[in-house]
């Protein structure tokens, strides 16, 4: 039986399940909503001095919605912020998506040197002209 088209398929596959994973979390952080609570925290951060840079990088926000926030709470101090937000990921959602690319990286690994086991032990026999014999398959 070849076993090498199977694994690569394998491989693959595990692949293709990573990056919809990825592409998954990747789309829905470019729509977030954020809470009134957070906004308000990232401009009490700036109100302390830390800069828009240091707080966006911290945050994971462009700075320019910083500056936006900021304006948006000096000009309407007791009503800033109206609406509702969304939060982010939750923490549980982002471990667990970790742990599964971290097990499937581990998968795929394994896998490739399995592959290359097999493809190394079709050379040998390639070179020799016969199969190597193992201890399963051992003439009496």
């Amino acid at each position: 039986m070849d076993l090498s088209p199977i694994l690569r398929q394998t491989v693959k596959t595990q692949f293709i399940f990573i990056f919809i994973e990825w592409r998954k979390l990747s789309m829905g952080l470019s729509r977030r909503k954020f809470t009134k609570e957070f906004k308000l925290a990232a401009v009490r951060r700036l109100e302390q001095g830390v800069s828009i840079g240091e707080a966006a990088r911290a945050l994971e926000v462009n700075p320019n919605v910083l500056h936006r926030w900021r304006r948006e709470f000096r000009q309407g101090t007791g009503n800033a912020f109206p609406g509702n937000g969304k939060q982010r990921w939750s923490e549980g959602r982002i471990a667990e998506l970790e742990r599964k690319v971290g097990q499937q990286t581990l998968e795929i690994d394994f896998l490739k040197g399995c592959l290359q086991r097999i493809e190394e032990q079709r050379m040998l026999q390639a070179l020799t002209g016969s199969p190597q014999s193992t201890a399963r398959s051992k003439k009496k």
